[in-house]
Order: C-alpha cells, then sequence, then structure tokens
C-alpha cells in the first residue's frame, strides 16, 4: 500500500498530462506531492528526508516547468532527484561513515556488514543508471512528451519494481539463513 501512496503524484501527473498537457501535469504532480506531504504530516506528525527533497526538487523544477512554459526542467527532475539520492547514499558512506540504507532498514533484517555494503552499493548504482534512463527516454532517443510520460510512469516503475523484486531474492536468501 504504501509504494502506491509513493507513487501518488506520479499516477497523477500521468493521468493529467494525458487529459490535459505538461504543464497541466506539472502543476498537479507539485499540488499533489504538497497534498501528500500533508497526509503524512497529518498521520504521523513527521516527515522522512526523502519526501522533503521530492518535494523541493518537483516544486523547483516544476515551478521552472511553468514560470518558462518549458517541458526541459519536468524533464530534468527525475534524473536530479535519482542523482540526489545516488549522492546521499554515497557521500553518507564516503563521508559520514554512515550506510544510510542500513539506516533506514535495519528494523526489517538482519545483514551481515558485507551484505549492507553491497545493498547500499547497489541502490546508487541503480539510482544512478535510472538517472541516465531518464536522460536518454528525454533527451537522447528524440522521442515524444508523450513516450517520456509513459515511460516516467510505467518503465521507470517497471524497472524499480524488479530491481526491488531482485534485491528481495538476493536478500531472501539472508532471511532464511536467520530461521
Amino acid at each position: 500500500m504504501k509504494f502506491l501512496f509513493d507513487l501518488f503524484p506520479i499516477i497523477l501527473f500521468f493521468f493529467a498530462f494525458k487529459f490535459g498537457d505538461i504543464f497541466v501535469a506539472t502543476g498537479v504532480a507539485i499540488a499533489a506531492t504538497f497534498a501528500q506531504m500533508a497526509w503524512v504530516w497529518f498521520k504521523h506528525r513527521k516527515l522522512e528526508p526523502m519526501l522533503w527533497v521530492s518535494l523541493v526538487i518537483v516544486t523547483v523544477f516544476g515551478g521552472m516547468t511553468l514560470i518558462f512554459h518549458d517541458e526541459t526542467f519536468i524533464k530534468w527532475k527525475p534524473t536530479v532527484l535519482y542523482w540526489t539520492f545516488a549522492g546521499g547514499l554515497l557521500i553518507g558512506r564516503l563521508y559520514f561513515n554512515k550506510n544510510l540504507i542500513r539506516t533506514l532498514l535495519a528494523q526489517q533484517m538482519k545483514l551481515p556488514e558485507p551484505v549492507w555494503e553491497q545493498l547500499n552499493g547497489s541502490w546508487i548504482g541503480f539510482f544512478i543508471f535510472m538517472g541516465f534512463a531518464n536522460l536518454a527516454v528525454a533527451f537522447a532517443f528524440n522521442l515524444s512528451t508523450d513516450d517520456w510520460v509513459n515511460f516516467k510512469l510505467f518503465g521507470g516503475m517497471g524497472l524499480m519494481f524488479v530491481f526491488v523484486i531482485l534485491q528481495g531474492l538476493i536478500l531472501a536468501k539472508y532471511s532464511e539463513e536467520e530461521k
């Protein structure tokens, strides 16, 4: 259920684009992100740092899209978001000696330290890859904005789903060892 809730702004962006245009969709994505944060605050009285990062990036790049009436900015937003997450994980590890993936997931699972390091590294690599994939679809392959929007929802989420499933299969070995 949380996965669908996290997709809320993207799904609304997709439908707003299909029934409007990129500028309507951008405004809807900004509003949906604010609504999402308000709901989380209402339910938990706490907001995760990732939500704040998402809000800032969607507001800045979405705002520039609307102000300059140029869809280039909103097409850069996913890449900036992915690379920000990758950078956060990398900087946390290199400069603060903190594995942020372990910080997020340690209560749900127990893993050996080398596995936590591999998990952190794989998420860094995945986010870097996703940033490049977004740029390729948005700009390099000369595809339409409609194709990019479809990739953003189905391709991006499909790749994320496959990555998470693969991670789960790898990590399942360690949960079975605990039994």
